[in-house]
């Protein structure tokens, strides 16, 4: 296969996509080839999120199609995989990385925080993955990968509702990935530390040696081209030198 066109033909749905972590991820899959679905809350950031990938791929003609969806919404996930199959067909890769995060002591958080935080970072991944699940076990293949955190393996003052939707996201990540690998679907996670991103404060710290959304994206890449017969069910990524 040509060099850059290793996702050549596959279709990948990135959730979050508009910014940050998921656009870094669109644009590595891009450079691999694939075809792109991009979804969103913020529908002006999306567009020039999209606009941005065409202008880079133009040469190459790669296709990127954006629609505006809450991954919370039921109504909004009917719309988003169906648009999707119409505009480059069916789904091959699924990265559930829409995430959601606030920090504060756990008694300060309020029923309808903790409701936002889980509704996007556990129910959002649930709903997504089990809306692809059955194309992929029809085709008998597929890849979901889950952007969680190393928030879902460790614990820290003011994380509570946070790290409480990433250590769920990590238990349903390998129970779903329990499932679907008999039908030859991997499903996996990747769990950065904190990631030079406009997702939380990073006050009194080096963002120079913070993670950045392309080390995200080059974890990402690499659960996509690993051989036929293996997966890596989950990645922890920290930076090299501490911030």
């Amino acid at each position: 296969m040509e060099t850059g066109k290793e996702l050549a033909g596959q279709v990948a749905l990135i959730t979050g996509a508009s910014r940050g972590i998921g656009l870094a991820i669109a644009e590595r899959l891009a450079d691999m080839g694939a075809r792109l679905a991009l979804c969103a809350r913020n529908g002006t950031a999306l567009e020039a999120a999209a606009a941005g990938l065409r202008k880079r791929r133009a040469a190459k003609a790669v296709d990127v199609f954006a629609t505006v969806a809450d991954v919370t919404k039921a109504a909004d996930i009917t719309h988003l995989m169906e648009k999707t199959r119409q505009a480059l067909g069916p789904i091959n890769i699924l990265v559930n990385n829409a995430g959601l995060g606030s920090f504060k002591p756990f008694h300060e958080f309020s029923e309808a925080e903790w409701d936002a935080i889980h509704n996007t970072n556990l129910k959002g991944v649930f709903m997504m993955s089990r809306a692809v699940a059955p194309q992929m076990i029809e085709r008998r293949g597929g890849q979901i990968i889950n952007i969680s955190s190393l928030a879902g393996k460790n614990a820290f003052a003011g994380g509570s509702v946070y790290c409480a939707s990433k250590w769920g996201l990590m238990g349903l990540t390998a129970c779903m990935a329990e499932n679907l690998r008999g039908y030859g679907i991997r499903v996996s996670a990747v769990c950065p530390g904190s990631v030079a991103t406009e997702f939380s404060q990073h006050t009194g710290r080096d963002v120079s040696k913070l993670l950045q959304p392309s080390d995200v994206a080059h974890v990402v890449a690499g659960m996509l081209t690993q051989g036929p017969t293996s997966f890596m069910s989950e990645v922890l990524l920290r930076p090299l030198q501490k911030p």
